[in-house]
């Protein structure tokens, strides 16, 4: 469950995300020259924990990772091109997992000193970076990762498990095209007051779980909302078009890797995670949640609690070495 108490402030803002300060900002550049606006929180001389948000969201939805893990960390966390405070690119063609894992490999290359390693953890597009990026940069994987965290994520077949509306099997084909087709339409279209409360309904059904806290949903709709439709339409039907029966290579995610999947996670079922975790060459641990697709929001207290035994798992590890 979400943290009791007060998670919307008069005005209707989401408390933890209002609350958060403001990162030190570091100047980033992608390969291509797209700004990544990325902020780092905690102590300076703390060990490095990298963030990798999802689709249509931004550095504040790790609004209760940020501020527990910053108090001994240095919390490092980017939005991607096309979302927050990050440029959008000014070609059509600027969206792809190439430009996905190179970003993260610029955040990595830009906060990290030389030959430093972080947990690099990933929600939802987030974790498709880190699986895009270690396939992609396989020699910068060792470099620059300790572990990973793939939370509520995926490596393929995107649309299949996609879970919208139940179908007969007969008829799984023609949804996984209409999924197809409804997604990257809704992903780009430019929000309207009349279409307000359908696209508050929609977004909030597939994003959240039922249980969740109304503060939760609301501030997930918040996040989609202020995204450009540009960033939105862009990253949709990459994910769409390139994540499909043909999965992302994990051979090279050779670092521990926990895997975090949510029960009644309908954008991206549990059997996605299940898929991970059977696959991952080093897993180090496996967690089905509770709850939707946005675990951070709606279980944080168990996902921080598995963060920090994966941090401190790698912190002890390396004394222990030295």
């Amino acid at each position: 469950m979400a943290p009791r108490g007060r998670t919307r402030v008069p005005g209707g803002a989401f408390a933890p995300a209002q609350s958060l300060p403001r990162g030190r900002v570091v100047d980033v550049r992608s390969r291509d020259g797209v700004r990544l606006h990325t902020e780092v929180f905690g102590p300076e001389d703390g060990y490095p924990v990298v963030l990798a948000h999802g689709i249509t969201c931004a550095i504040r939805v790790w609004a209760y990772q940020i501020a527990e893990l910053s108090r001994h960390y240095r919390v490092i966390a980017f939005d991607h091109r096309g979302h927050g405070r990050s440029s959008v690119p000014p070609r059509r063609g600027g969206y792809s997992l190439d430009h996905l894992a190179a970003d993260l490999d610029a955040v990595l290359e830009a906060t990290l000193a030389p030959g430093e390693r972080a947990v690099i953890a990933g929600h939802s597009m987030g974790g498709i970076a880190i699986s895009s990026w270690s396939e992609r940069h396989p020699e910068r994987v060792p470099r620059r990762a300790d572990a990973v965290a793939l939370i509520n994520t995926t490596t393929g077949d995107l649309l299949r498990h996609v879970n919208l509306l139940p179908v007969p099997p007969a008829l799984a084909d023609a949804r996984v095209r209409a999924a197809g087709t409804f997604l990257r339409t809704f992903g780009g279209a430019p929000l309207i007051r009349a279409a307000d409360r359908p696209s508050r309904r929609f977004v909030s059904t597939i994003a959240v779980g039922r249980d969740a806290d109304p503060a939760v949903a609301d501030f997930v709709f918040e996040l989609f909302n202020s995204t450009p439709p540009a960033g939105r339409g862009g990253w949709a039907r990459v994910l769409v078009d390139r994540l499909g029966p043909q999965h992302i290579g994990l051979k090279n995610l050779t670092v521990p890797t926990l895997v975090i999947g949510s029960q009644k996670d309908r954008l991206l079922p549990i059997v996605s995670s299940r898929r991970i975790a059977a696959t991952a060459p080093n897993l180090a641990r496996f967690v089905e949640l509770p709850g939707g697709h946005c675990a951070i929001l709606e279980r944080p207290h168990d996902v921080n609690e598995q963060l920090r035994w994966l941090i401190d798992s790698v912190v002890q590890e390396r004394r222990a070495s030295s």
